[in-house]
Formats: C-alpha cells, sequence, structure tokens
C-alpha cells in the first residue's frame, strides 16, 4: 500500500452539515475502495485564487490515507462524478524522503484535530466598578502680558 494525500474543495454555498456530509462522503469513497484513512485535516473557509463555477471561497479539507495505487484510478473517477466538490488532487508519495514527509504531516494533522485540554481559569477578585472619570478641558492660561502691553 501507499501513502497518499487529497486535498478537496467543497462548495462554499453548503451549511456546516452539508459539508460534513460532503466531507464524509469523500472519505467512504477511499475507504470503500480498501483505503485506510490516517488523519484528516479540515482547512476552513478560504478565498480560490480564481472564481470556479463563479464561486470565490471553498471549504478546503485534506485527508492523509493508505491505498493500493490501483484503486487510484477509481477514488479520483467518483470524485469527477461529485457534483458537492468544485476540486481535487491527488498527491502520492512514494520515495523514502516523501514518506518521512508524510509521516509528518499526520502527525501534525493528528495534533490539530486531538482536542486540546482546557484549563479551568483562575478566580480572579471581584473588581470594583469605578465611576466613570470624566475629562476636564485644560484651562487656557492667559499668555504673560509683554512689558509694550504692560507699559500701556
Amino acid at each position: 500500500m501507499r501513502n497518499y494525500e487529497n486535498l478537496v474543495i467543497v462548495k462554499p454555498t453548503f451549511t456546516a452539515e452539508e459539508i460534513a456530509a460532503a466531507v464524509k462522503n469523500v472519505e467512504e469513497i477511499i475507504t470503500s475502495n480498501g483505503g485506510e484513512i490516517a488523519a484528516t485535516d479540515a482547512m476552513g473557509m478560504r478565498k480560490l485564487a480564481y472564481p470556479i463555477e463563479k464561486s470565490e471561497r471553498g471549504y478546503y479539507h485534506v485527508i492523509y490515507y493508505s491505498v493500493e495505487p490501483s484503486a487510484i484510478a477509481e477514488i479520483e473517477r467518483r470524485f469527477r462524478i461529485n457534483e458537492d466538490l468544485l476540486r481535487f488532487v491527488t498527491i502520492k508519495y512514494s520515495t523514502n524522503r516523501e514518506v518521512t514527509a508524510w509521516n509528518s504531516l499526520v502527525e501534525k494533522a493528528k495534533k490539530a484535530a486531538a482536542p486540546v485540554k482546557e484549563e479551568t481559569p483562575v478566580e480572579e477578585a471581584p473588581k470594583t466598578e469605578e465611576a466613570p472619570k470624566t475629562e476636564e478641558a485644560p484651562k487656557t492660561e492667559e499668555a504673560p502680558k509683554t512689558e509694550e502691553a504692560a507699559a500701556e
């Protein structure tokens, strides 16, 4: 089995539930063809470099998986049929250097997807409300009189 990465761009007009369903459908296409999903990375809504089907934005999602090379043709064929996707790209990682890079990307995606432990906030002392300060206009002082004006 070889390692692959798929970046899919889902239409931006979908609701959050429809986007989740479209991503789940993409993952189902991969797993139904014998793929094992290692990690996913939801990149979120982003601006496209150029309009695609009159859309200026798209929902980006990256899927890292392992599958037999013979299944890639069927996976891409089903991606082309899927009308929920604006674009997709499949990247193959085959050399040792590329596989090492793939493993590090998978680890980063897993860390990003892992729920972050929320620390309990430290209770702060209650703040006393202060009366709002009113700013006074600076008092204008009279300029000292010059000797000529004083002599008159």
